[in-house]
């Protein structure tokens, strides 16, 4: 036999560590903050030595309390990944994959049937959001959009994101001195539109095309870039979008690119946790990502990295 204190005495004390609150803890286990007060005294008696400071609003681990919550924090992650494992096993099988709003509304959605020609048996779940998911919980994999560089995740290349002017053909454009007669059409990309190099901008494409007498912050603005695209394709204006994004435009002639200049940004990585690298629901998503968006490369080790932006 394990020579254990109960199981629910070393769930309370995990959670009470965890958010340095008995009352937090209690809040989090559906109990009362007396039942945690007094779980927690029963495991130190039970273990002969104190785990907590307990001051007026808040508590403190003990070196006895240091050394045990982060076998115990393992442990119950490890308990959670087993049980949601048990639970995809149950029922209908989904695949979840995270990506952000614009990519997904362009590109995946329209493509989201072909899942099902490859895979009948599961059921595909898209979760679109500009937010960084946590793949051990909530996604089985993400199709993200920036430097290439996210820690502790696995990586697997996509393909790099050009943006360029497009327009309806209907406006005509087709000298770059014909941007001074129509409205340019902007995303807003926050932060990373003022410090990063690889958001792409009007000013940044405006100036490697040499034209200096077309004002770069004039037009119609927009927070979403999806809504940028919208507008661009009723005509409002020129908008510099993502080549990827208005592919299938582009195709049927719908938009127009009239100038070959471009300007690269970041790129499209399939990213997963090295934990989910066994599920059956990541290795469905690989297999149906690489065949929309290119061949499966070797997967590649990534060091900690910074947060590009809005987008990523």
């Amino acid at each position: 036999m394990r020579r254990l204190p109960p199981l629910g005495a070393l769930r309370v004390f995990e959670a009470a560590a965890r958010r340095l609150s008995f009352k937090a803890a209690a809040d989090e286990l559906h109990v009362t903050p007396t039942a945690v007060s007094h779980q927690i005294k029963q495991l130190e008696e039970a273990l002969d030595v104190r785990l907590f400071e307990r001051g007026t609003r808040q508590v403190h681990l003990t070196a006895a309390g240091h050394q045990l919550f982060p076998a115990l924090r393992d442990g119950f992650d490890s308990f959670e990944r087993a049980v949601d494992g048990v639970r995809r096993l149950k029922g209908t099988r989904i695949a979840t994959l995270s990506s952000t709003v614009g990519f997904m509304a362009r590109r995946l959605a329209p493509r989201a049937g072909t899942f099902r020609d490859l895979h009948p048996e599961w059921t595909l779940r898209l979760d679109a959001t500009n937010q960084v998911v946590d793949l051990d919980t909530e996604a089985d994999a993400a199709i993200r959009y920036g430097n290439g560089r996210y820690a502790d995740l696995v990586v697997e290349p996509l393909f790099q994101d050009h943006y360029a002017p497009v327009c309806s053909p209907a406006l005509a454009v087709a000298a770059k001195k014909d941007l001074r007669a129509v409205s340019l059409i902007h995303f807003e990309w926050g932060r990373a539109g003022r410090d990063e190099t690889l958001a792409p901008v009007w000013r940044t494409w405006l100036a490697r095309a040499g034209r200096t007498d077309v004002d770069a912050q004039a037009g119609l603005s927009f927070t979403e870039e999806i809504h940028a695209v919208q507008a661009t394709v009723a005509g409002q204006g020129v908008g510099l979008l993502s080549l990827a994004l208005v592919a299938d435009e582009l195709a049927s002639g719908l938009l127009v690119q009239p100038f070959e200049l471009s300007v690269e940004s970041y790129r499209y990585d399939l990213v997963y946790s090295p934990r989910a690298a066994s599920r059956p629901a990541t290795a469905v998503l690989r297999d149906w990502v690489h065949r929309e968006f290119g061949a499966a490369p070797v997967p590649q080790a990534t060091a900690p990295a910074q947060r590009p932006g809005k987008k990523a």
